[in-house]
């Protein structure tokens, strides 16, 4: 059976057995900033204390923001004044794999899948620069915050917190809490 069709199996016995369904706004009125990191799945949020409709979950590559008013930014402006989130937190991870980005390795692999020399090339100002490659998770987490918080799109209002999670141990450690930050 092909992986397609196994994910459409499994959702015709989820859709026969599903809970009620949540509303579009976020119980905890919380937006999460997050990596894609597979082991972050099922085991993130309920380190957090958070469930599903709890949270708006952003996800992207290392949880970097490349972009000033690319599709995370959008996502959070939705989430704060569409969808009523008060806070955002930007939680990174340790061992992130974008912490450890081999931009040779990675552009020989692309090439050898195809993908035309020109368009590599045509990354600005690099591929590692383009992918929000980093060296330091937690250094990272403390950029992202601080860009979130001058771009003017994102309300001064709204808490942003940073936090580390630990995707062995599920330990979260407080990188910068954004509450002194809104109360000056």
């Amino acid at each position: 059976m092909a992986l397609l069709d196994e994910i459409l199996e499994h959702n015709a016995r989820f859709v026969a057995d599903r809970e009620r369904p949540l509303t579009r706004q976020p119980a905890r009125k919380i937006a999460l900033f997050t990596c894609m990191d597979t082991r972050l799945v099922e085991f993130l949020e309920p380190a957090m204390g958070i469930r599903r409709g709890d949270a708006k979950v952003i996800k992207n590559a290392g949880n970097t923001l490349i972009d000033p008013a690319g599709g995370v930014i959008r996502s959070l402006v939705v989430a704060i004044f569409a969808l009523g989130c008060d806070e955002v937190c930007v939680v990174g991870h340790r061992d992130c794999g974008m912490a450890q980005v081999d931009e040779a390795a990675l552009r020989e692999t692309m090439l050898g899948r195809g993908v035309p020399l020109e368009a590599l090339d045509a990354l600005r100002p690099s591929l590692r620069e383009w992918l929000g490659a980093f060296r330091d998770p937690h250094g990272n987490v403390l950029n992202v915050v601080r860009q979130i918080r001058a771009n003017p799109l994102i309300p001064g209002d709204v808490p942003v917190h940073g936090l580390l999670f630990d995707p062995v141990a599920g330990r979260l450690d407080l990188v910068d809490a954004g509450y002194a930050v809104t109360a000056r």
